[in-house]
């Protein structure tokens, strides 16, 4: 097809315009690889870039959408072949190169994973990168030494994406999970991924001492300011936090007590540009990790027209679990 139905990002003297166009497929931007796209889904991060709450596109025009997955239409790239099943999350997709809120994509094979063995595009769109983040945290965890035997692990934000594929992962993986979040409508779908106890947002929202009471085994955060610095002071000694979010701002209200008398660790977790055998691995993990009917429970599915109003709906926190798009 000369054209393809994209969703376009511009920006002009009275900022951001959304429209839903026709876009040449010649004005594609450079890669190997060319996908034809039949899911996406919604993150923060995408109703970051599609409200313009945050400087998260960098280039316009753009097609946001940072991740796809779909089936292989072209490729100069020797990993793939035409009619392969592909994955992408991350590498500046949807923010510096065109994304994959498009019925077409052209990317660098280097970017691309195999669709996993018994995951479907649906399925994979289900995780995304709030999952494929998830899972990337809860391995930081393991390669730290945080066993189900060290304790609870909290999870904040835990009726968000990430949340919920972690509370999902922890739970099936044998640790306590105990779920943070500010919806207590919630609760019981919390407890249905498998969380052991709610714990309300409240309680770790309010500025708090260095060092509190050592309850945390592990911590699994998407929130970051106030609730990281509770979390990191509540962490057991030799415990880590993995941090992957900022619901609650970029700022850190905290000290080194946690880590020079308790020998707290705070792993960072990035899942734009993490190595692909790294990645292989954390999708490998999904796939056989990942409890299909908790996935199916907190997911639902959305069609093109729906991407803009749900990218608003998950800035707004009105949004549970995760949302596949269907191309």
């Amino acid at each position: 097809m000369s054209t393809f139905r994209a969703l376009r990002i511009d920006k002009g003297d009275a900022g951001q315009t959304l429209a839903t166009v026709d876009f040449p497929e010649a004005e594609l931007m450079d890669g190997d690889v060319v996908v034809r796209v039949s899911h996406s889904t919604v993150n923060y991060k995408d109703g970051l870039a599609i409200t313009g709450k945050s400087p998260v596109v960098r280039r316009f025009p753009m097609i946001p959408g940072i991740d796809f997955a779909g089936k292989v239409t072209a490729t100069e790239n020797p990993e793939f072949r035409v009619g392969d099943e592909v994955v992408l999350n991350g590498w500046g997709v949807g923010e510096t190169h065109l994304g994959g809120y498009a019925e077409i994509a052209r990317v660098p094979g280097a970017w691309l994973v195999p669709l996993p063995e018994g995951l479907s595009a649906a399925e994979a769109m289900a995780i995304g990168t709030a999952g494929y983040t998830s899972m990337l945290s809860v391995m930081a965890l393991e390669r730290h030494g945080v066993t189900p035997d060290r304790g609870p692990v909290l999870v904040t934000g835990a009726a968000g994406g990430v949340g919920s594929v972690a509370v999902a992962l922890l739970a099936k993986l044998g640790y306590e999970v105990v779920a943070s979040t500010g919806r207590e409508s919630e609760a019981g779908y919390l407890r249905e991924l498998g969380a052991a106890r709610i714990l309300p947002r409240e309680e770790l929202a309010a500025p708090g001492k260095p060092l509190q009471k050592e309850i945390w085994g592990g911590v699994i955060d998407s929130v970051g300011s106030v609730p990281l610095a509770n979390a990191l002071a509540q962490t057991k000694s030799g415990g880590a936090v993995a941090a992957c979010g900022l619901a609650a701002g970029m700022d850190l209200p905290t000290s080194v007590a946690p880590f020079i008398l308790r020998g707290v660790s705070l792993l960072g977790i990035n899942s734009v540009t993490v190595p692909k055998p790294i990645r292989i691995e954390a999708w490998g993990r999904l796939a056989k990790d990942l409890d299909r009917a908790k996935l199916a429970a907190m997911t639902r599915t959305v069609g093109f027209d729906d991407i803009v109003p749900t990218a608003t709906a998950i800035v707004e926190g009105k949004v549970r679990g995760r949302v596949v798009v269907e191309i």
